[in-house]
Parts: structure tokens; C-alpha cells; sequence
């Protein structure tokens, strides 16, 4: 009964600090987008117009983001028995989506702007108020990848840990695009605009790559990694009269771990005996391991698991 308590706050806390990261993070991409777009639009700036776009999507994910915390927070049902964590990491994956379009729209647009300036229509260099929107970006996005990024750790969000990713990008984005206005002011030449924003679309669709691809993992219930399971063989030797640790497997649920395992006993315990020995092992992966969402510990007489030819799942030392 603890332990489900314990489990509860655990996700109480995850919400709230995953909404106020949101609040911050829809607040502050709100005002930039806002200041980008506009000026991307009076400075004739299709680079700090594409930086405008993105953090429009970013205000988007931040929408999304605070919904989604509430519909983790919800306990198990008959339909959810695993209950709702998933929703985070589903969101993460519509973010990946979502950014990809968005850089491959900007490409597009761009090229076709870059293609008339090739055909000799002369394309004007933005104004040099676009310089100040570009530093001002620069400012901004920093403080919020620094925002989602100490938020996502705390909560071991990997939604928010995407979110900080991308708004660590956008530092960049905002750096070359600040780049693309200086070179394209300073040697009078228009269509540089249009190239550095053809280059930030691909920083916004390689971006959307990485986040899609440590989504998946989880996804498809992968990427534990070694220490993690290392860590768990190493609490079935603590526990006296528990061996053979195999068939186990790890996924993470919204950054809480749920964990299946087989053990080895000796065959004439009790079965009373026999799940001492399993409660045991589950207290000392939980001190070993942080952020067990549920574990199940299955027993079975020594000798037995090398009968089993069937065995094709989980791992083992």
C-alpha cells in the first residue's frame, strides 16, 4: 500500500512540474513567435520568418504538452490497465511529426524564392531590424531550453527533455539565422536569406529525426541499456537463496520503470518461502533502481529455465 502511495505522489509531482514548464515554455514561444513572425514580415525576412514559424509550432507542443500531463495523471482503468503514461511518450512522437512538416514547409517555400532570385529577380536583403529580432531569439530560446531542460530532468519527462532538445536547436537555428541576415546585409546580396533559411528547415527536420528515433525506443519498449539491467541482476544476488536471474525485461512507462523477471529457487521451499524470497527481490531492485513504476517477479525451481527451449524473450547475464 506504500508503494502505491508512493507510486501516486511520484505522479502528482511528475504533473505539476511538466504543466509549469508548459505554462513557461506556451508564454515565452507565444512572444517570440509573435515578435518573429511580425518582423520577418516587415524586414522581408524569410529566414527570421521560418525562426517565427518554428516557435509557433513550439507554442503548439507546449499546448499539447499541458494537456497531456493531465492525461498521465490519471490512474489505471479497465480500458488503461497500465495506465496513462503513454500518452507522453505518443505526444513526443506527434512533436517529432509536427516539427518535421514544419522545416520541410520552409524548405519549400524558401527554394521557390531562391529559384526566382536565380532567374534574375532580384531578392532585397532584409532590413536590420532583423538583426535585433534574431539576438533577441537567441536570448529567449536559451533561457527556456535551460527552463525544459532542468524541468524534464526533475521529472524525468522525456517529453520535456524533447522540448529542451529543440529549443536547444533553435538557439542554433536563431544563430545562423542571425548569420544569414548579417552576410546577406553586408555583401548586398538578398537570396542568402532565402539559403540560410532552406538550411534552417533542415535543422528543424534533422531535429524532429533525433526526437523520433529516442521515441521509438520507447515506443517499442527498448533502450534500457546495460546498466539498468545490471543493476537489477545485481539485486537478485543480494537477495540470499534467489539466482539465475532471466527472462527480464525493462520498458519505461512516462519515465517510470516497469520491470518482469524470472528467478531461480531452491524446489523445496514452501511457496510462502518462495515469495519472501521474490518480496526481497523486489525491495532491493526498487533501492537500486529509481522510479519503479511496477515489478513482477517470477519464481521458478532451480535447474528449471534450461528445460524451457521455448525461452525467446527477455534477457539474461
Amino acid at each position: 500500500m506504500r508503494t502505491v502511495k508512493k507510486t501516486v505522489t511520484s505522479r502528482t509531482s511528475q504533473t505539476g512540474m511538466i504543466k509549469t514548464a508548459s505554462l513557461i515554455a506556451l508564454l515565452g514561444n507565444s512572444i517570440l513567435a509573435a515578435v518573429k513572425i511580425g518582423f520577418g514580415i516587415k524586414t522581408r525576412s524569410l529566414a527570421v520568418l521560418g525562426d517565427g514559424i518554428d516557435s509557433s509550432v513550439d507554442v503548439f507542443i507546449a499546448l499539447m504538452a499541458f494537456f497531456v500531463a493531465g492525461v498521465i495523471a490519471r490512474p489505471a482503468d479497465p480500458e488503461h490497465p497500465w495506465g496513462h503514461g503513454r500518452a507522453e511518450t505518443v505526444a513526443t512522437a506527434l512533436l517529432a511529426f509536427t516539427l518535421f512538416f514544419a522545416g520541410a514547409q520552409l524548405i519549400l517555400n524558401s527554394g521557390k524564392t531562391l529559384f526566382f532570385s536565380i532567374q534574375g529577380i532580384k531578392a532585397e536583403a532584409p532590413a536590420s531590424a532583423a538583426i535585433g529580432v534574431s539576438l533577441c531569439s537567441i536570448i529567449g530560446k536559451s533561457f527556456l531550453a535551460w527552463i525544459q531542460h532542468w524541468f524534464g530532468k526533475k521529472a524525468n519527462s522525456s517529453m520535456l527533455r524533447a522540448n529542451g532538445k529543440n529549443m536547444a536547436a533553435d538557439v542554433v537555428l536563431s544563430l545562423g539565422v542571425l548569420l544569414g541576415i548579417g552576410l546577406s546585409r553586408l555583401l548586398g546580396m538578398g537570396f542568402i536569406d532565402s539559403v540560410t533559411a532552406i538550411l534552417v528547415g533542415f535543422w528543424i527536420i534533422k531535429s524532429a529525426i533525433a526526437i523520433f528515433i529516442e521515441t521509438n525506443l520507447e515506443l517499442m519498449d527498448g533502450g534500457s541499456g546495460r546498466e539498468s539491467y545490471q543493476a537489477v541482476f545485481e539485486a537478485v544476488h543480494s537477495v540470499k537463496g534467489a539466482g539465475n536471474p532471466h527472462r527480464t525485461r525493462m520498458r519505461r512507462i512516462a519515465g517510470h520503470w516497469d520491470i518482469d523477471i524470472d528467478i531461480e529457487v531452491d524446489p523445496k521451499l514452501t511457496v510462502r518461502e518462495a515469495h519472501k524470497i521474490a518480496s526481497h527481490v523486489e525491495r532491493a531492485i526498487k533501492e537500486r533502481v529509481e522510479r519503479v513504476y511496477d515489478i513482477v517477479v517470477h519464481v521458478e525451481p532451480i535447474g528449471d529455465s534450461k528445460k524451457n527451449t521455448l525461452e525467446g524473450y527477455g534477457l539474461r547475464e
